[in-house]
């Protein structure tokens, strides 16, 4: 092969054949058991979004366990609440953050209605009525500014002997009450929480105080369990007084009752409901002719909590800090969030003449 124009030629065809064999070796390898590389379409899995949880909120109140934007610093008002049947229905139950039932004289019962997370309620407040030595004693363990219209005269010489902050109709507050011509005295004595504030601030009173910490369930969806407390009777003293809850599962609360009839509040027409019920057995002593009581908050005794449809037998104690605590196996129980009623009834060793549990008639059906 002499022509150098053939040579040429034929040495760019075996370059270019050598070069597709090359090629063909790179993505395939011989019949020795090689593997061939494709280009395959993979598709990408899609994550699932994650459920997105609430934010945890900023602040809480600090009786309730509810959520707030802003910190409630307030000092708490105990207002001493007529619950004579001619004083009912009251005002301004429905924003109390704590009600307490304690007994009065002769039977008849008391509410202590401690205000403090609510900072927009300024409607009345009321029937106000007189206060005993207990019920200081109570309101004073929120560090509340104590408000009354009279007292005996022990929780008078309380009041002025240990220089407590209160609010009195009779004695140094009497222009933050107003009297309602509708209703009949006593029975007609109102304040409001703008009036008992200003009068505090008026006395010197600080506005701000430390407010007892308490246990909130971190599950406010938590059900009811099955044989569940749906329906409770609470008798003090009177046969012809009972106290009847009923659990509304919707609203997650329990529906207040006297002697069968719904307990409403004069202002929103509304029935009074509580997410907590609390009830403490403790001695009662009559101290004269009028029947004024001593009650012993010190020495602790049976109590039972009430929430969410489950009943829980527990003990109340009085704890270093003065605040009443409900425990069971050495730990403090935690509420649901929300209002809390108390209930002391006399009996230093069971509840059980005084505490009714059952099924109303149209669960069982």
């Amino acid at each position: 092969m002499n022509n150098p124009r053939i040579a040429r030629i034929m040495a760019l065809a075996l370059s270019a054949l050598l070069l597709l064999l090359l090629a063909a070796g790179c993505g395939k390898k011989g019949e020795e058991g090689g593997t061939v590389e494709q280009e395959t379409e993979q598709e990408t899995p899609i994550a699932e979004p994650e459920p997105e949880s609430e934010p945890e909120p900023a602040f809480r109140a600090p009786l309730t366990g509810l959520p707030r934007d802003a910190e409630a610093k307030m000092r708490p008002v105990a207002v001493m609440i007529n619950n004579l049947a001619p004083a009912r229905p009251q005002s301004g139950l429905p924003h109390a953050d704590v009600v307490w039932e304690v007994l009065a004289e002769g039977g008849i019962t008391r509410l202590i209605a401690i205000f403090q997370s609510d900072e927009s309620y300024d409607g009345s407040v009321g029937p106000i009525r007189s206060i005993r030595p207990y019920m200081i004693e109570l309101a004073e363990s929120y560090n509340a500014v104590i408000v009354h219209a009279g007292a005996s005269d022990e929780a008078y010489g309380i009041l002025r002997r240990q220089k407590k902050e209160h609010l009195d109709e009779i004695t140094n507050a009497g222009a933050y009450f107003r009297r309602d011509r509708s209703r009949k005295a006593p029975h007609n004595l109102y304040s409001d929480l703008p009036s008992l504030r200003a009068g505090a601030e008026k006395r010197g009173y600080a506005a701000e105080a430390e407010i007892p910490a308490f246990r909130f369930l971190e599950d406010k969806a938590a059900e009811a369990p099955a044989g569940s407390a749906l329906e409770i009777d609470i008798r003090f003293q009177l046969k012809n007084y009972i106290v009847t809850y009923r659990y509304d599962a919707e609203q997650r609360r329990y529906l207040r009752f006297i002697n069968g009839e719904p307990h409403t509040d004069l202002v929103s027409g509304e029935q009074l409901t509580a997410v907590n019920l609390a009830v403490l057995g403790t001695s009662h002593k009559v101290l004269d002719d009028e029947g004024r009581l001593a009650v012993d908050l010190k020495s602790g005794g049976p109590a039972m909590l009430i929430r969410h449809g489950e009943a829980i037998e527990c003990v109340w104690e009085r704890a270093a800090d003065g605040v009443i605590r409900l425990m069971k196996d050495g730990e403090e129980l935690p509420f649901a969030p929300g209002n809390v009623y108390y209930h002391i009834v006399p009996d230093p060793r069971s509840l059980a003449d005084h505490v009714t549990i059952r099924q109303p008639e149209s669960a069982g059906a």
